[in-house]
């Protein structure tokens, strides 16, 4: 970076905004009705991401985060650790894992919040021609919401994470009273998961539950005490969505068998079910209105802290001097806000192509798993130099499995064949898109005086 002034975002985070930051980022509604499908099994799966994935992650990112508390997170560790070609890469492909992730994330809550209204609802769920223009309308109603900085994003993340808690309580509420009134609708409480080409699948996506711990060091630059808060808030958010976690994939699982939860709208359906079961039809109005502000929380809280990385970059001029612009009034990285939410558009009607709602959600779900638990590998290679070696020894064990599986094509795909091709083709070419921007602007940087702290390959 040169050494002339850089515009700075104001401070407006405390530890309790970063614990409903976290929660929001990483509690995720449509994981557990995933889980919920696998079955019972799921609940050794919990355990296991969660000791050999989250708590490693929780570990490395607290420690990386105290040591360089600096606005933009895994791109400031990865560049101590590695250079600054392979903290453009980590940053880019996060940047990236967000444009897949948005789309799958609405194009889920979209179809539980609409599910959850009732029949003419889950007819609209299943629905290419409703799901695709409603996922696009709460995206950019997303974008919009953020524009006006943290001091507003972080009330509409807080809201999200109490409506997701509202949901997690009544679905325990309705599972305690059926359990009353009855019995379980699951009979196999079968504790081992059994392998298969469907559930091979979701276990990467059981360990993607868990990220989102390093969401919020992203944004230290506009937290008050970032070395003190961001440890603490790694730790009460932590056990907070772990238990969260477990509970409602059992509060699913009394309320109905696993092969009639649909990984996506699996949570509105057990709701629906349950509601229906115990004579209380109000509830299942009652979740509609919850998931749909726990959707737009979780999207406000992940748009909030992805967009910083392409500013925090734009400032060491790796890409265009517009990334590191500020909005005038409202302090926002405005122009990297824009660009995300139009790649994430523009990547949502791309992904409908030649495949069923199922199976388009599915694909940027894989996609969005591969793109996301690159960036680990550096967040742990940068943990084995400068935090706990045995954790990041674990956490990227787990991340390089995840990768692993997620390149398995699902059953619900048209063409495994064309589903290897757009999940491998889809990963390079965004690779081969940041190495070749990071050259472009490497040659940008050096003639501005801005010398790269390392010129690794």
């Amino acid at each position: 970076m040169d050494s002339s002034p850089l515009p700075a975002p104001k401070r407006e985070l405390r530890l309790r905004d970063l614990v409903f930051l976290n929660i929001s980022a990483i509690v995720s509604l449509r994981w557990i009705a995933a889980a919920a499908h696998s079955g019972a099994g799921s609940f050794l799966l919990w355990l296991v991401a969660a000791l050999f994935f989250f708590l490693p992650s929780a570990l490395v990112v607290a420690r990386l985060a105290e040591r360089f508390p600096a606005q933009g997170g895994m791109y400031v560790w990865t560049k101590h650790a590695f250079g600054d070609r392979h903290a453009f890469l980590c940053a880019w492909t996060y940047f990236v894992s967000n444009i897949l992730y948005l789309p799958s994330l609405l194009m889920a809550g979209v179809g539980m919040t609409v599910y959850a209204i009732g029949d003419f609802g889950q007819r609209l769920s299943e629905l290419r021609s409703f799901v695709l223009p409603a996922t696009l309308a709460v995206l950019w109603i997303a974008f919009l919401g953020n524009f006006f900085g943290l001091r507003v994003a972080k009330w509409l993340w807080t809201l999200g994470v109490a409506s997701t808690f509202i949901i997690g309580a009544v679905l325990c509420a309705l599972a305690v009273l059926a359990l009353q009134k009855g019995s379980s609708m699951t009979t196999r409480w079968d504790l081992l998961p059994r392998p298969s080409l469907d559930t091979l699948n979701f276990w990467s996506q059981i360990a993607f539950a868990f990220v989102g711990l390093e969401l919020a060091p992203i944004v230290s630059g506009e937290i008050r005490n970032p070395r003190r808060d961001l440890p603490r808030a790694a730790v009460v958010s932590g056990v907070a969505c772990t238990l969260f976690y477990v509970a409602c994939t059992a509060a699913l699982l009394v309320l109905l068998p696993p092969d009639r939860i649909s990984p996506m709208t699996g949570l509105a359906q057990a709701g629906v079910a349950g509601a229906a079961r115990l004579g209380l039809p109000a509830v299942s109005l009652l979740l509609a209105g919850m998931l749909g502000l726990a959707l737009a929380g979780q999207a406000d809280a992940w748009i909030a802290g992805n967009t910083r990385l392409p500013y925090t970059i734009g400032l060491d001029h790796y890409l265009p001097a517009a990334f590191a612009r500020l909005h005038p009034r409202w302090g926002t990285p405005y122009v990297s806000l824009l660009v995300q939410v139009a790649a994430a558009t523009l990547f949502l009607l791309m992904a409908q192509l030649g495949e069923s709602v199922r199976a388009a959600y599915q694909f940027m779900v894989d996609m969005t798993l591969i793109a996301t638990f690159v960036p680990f590998i550096y967040i742990f290679g940068a943990g084995f130099r400068f935090a706990n070696r045995l954790a990041s020894f674990f956490g990227l064990a787990v991340t390089l499995i995840a990768i692993a599986l997620s390149l398995l094509p699902p059953p619900e795909a048209a063409s495994p064949l064309l589903f290897e091709l757009k999940i491998v083709g889809g990963s390079l070419l965004f690779a081969a898109l940041g190495w070749r921007l990071f050259s472009r602007y490497q040659t940008q940087a050096i003639s501005l005086h801005c010398r790269p702290t390392s010129n690794s390959l």
